[in-house]
């Protein structure tokens, strides 16, 4: 269910016109797999907005969340100011597999969907496997410098925009396509229609974090729910990370 605590913010800046990076210190030993999330309180609104985790670090009990604004409570968020106080639940959610996912994993990001793919990333090569990020974006505009973090963990990344306006055209597949890149699983995180698109057009196994609106985040309003070969699931309780063969796309 995840441990409420008081976070203080370290640094919230803007990097694009609107992707921020929020970076947070507090207790961090909630967290225990890369794909989890967190549950943001925001003043003066009664639920709490659900973020993924980007990256933490136990040793320096620190939290890096990315997130756009999309609407007046990430707006709030984007108005918090260094050496402000947090009101968090972390640890939320099951988060992805790390182990029995081959040696070349893919980690397959859309938009701001890319962002819980970099600490997946780290606990791969930290395993000893050779992951390859491909990160899709509308148009270079969108693009928030993620690549260059992966490089900077030892992970190759490539770029796709839909538009042509940075790396290669198109979709991540396209980038698969291009290069010739060859993987024996696939992880992956951004909007609905990419992830159908992955798991019905990719022959390799996989696992996809389903984005959501929530209300409680540990499963306990059923709001979020998402239909799987064993039944409705709750995405905040079960998920966010679904193996591709559970889900039931129509």
């Amino acid at each position: 269910m995840g441990i409420r605590n008081i976070y203080k913010i370290v640094s919230n800046r803007e990097l694009t016109r609107k992707t921020w990076v929020m970076i947070l210190r507090g207790d961090t030993q909630a967290i225990t797999t890369p794909g989890q999330f967190v549950n943001v309180a925001i003043p003066g609104k009664y639920l709490r907005r659900p973020i993924s985790i980007c990256d933490y670090s136990h040793e320096r009990g620190e939290i890096t969340l990315l997130y756009d604004v999309v609407g007046e409570g990430t707006l709030a968020m984007s108005r918090m100011k260094e050496g402000d106080e947090v009101d968090l639940l972390s640890g939320l959610g099951n988060g992805f597999s790390t182990t029995s996912v081959g040696t070349r994993p893919l980690l397959l990001g859309g938009g701001i969907g890319c962002a819980p793919l970099l600490n997946l990333g780290r606990a791969l090569v930290r395993s000893g496997k050779s992951p390859i990020a491909i990160l899709g974006y509308n148009t270079a505009a969108d693009s928030f410098g993620m690549d260059r973090w992966f490089e900077e963990i030892g992970v190759e990344a490539f770029i796709a925009t839909v538009d042509g306006s940075l790396g290669t055209k198109g979709f991540v597949t396209d980038v698969i396509r291009r290069f010739g890149i060859e993987g024996d699983y696939f992880h992956a995180c951004g909007p609905m229609p990419m992830l159908r698109a992955l798991c019905n057009g990719l022959d390799i196994p996989g696992e996809v974090s389903i984005e959501s609106r929530m209300g409680c985040g540990f499963g306990a309003c059923v709001c979020c729910s998402v239909e799987t070969k064993d039944g409705v699931k709750r995405i905040c309780k079960d998920g966010p990370v679904f193996r591709k063969e559970e889900l039931i796309w129509k």
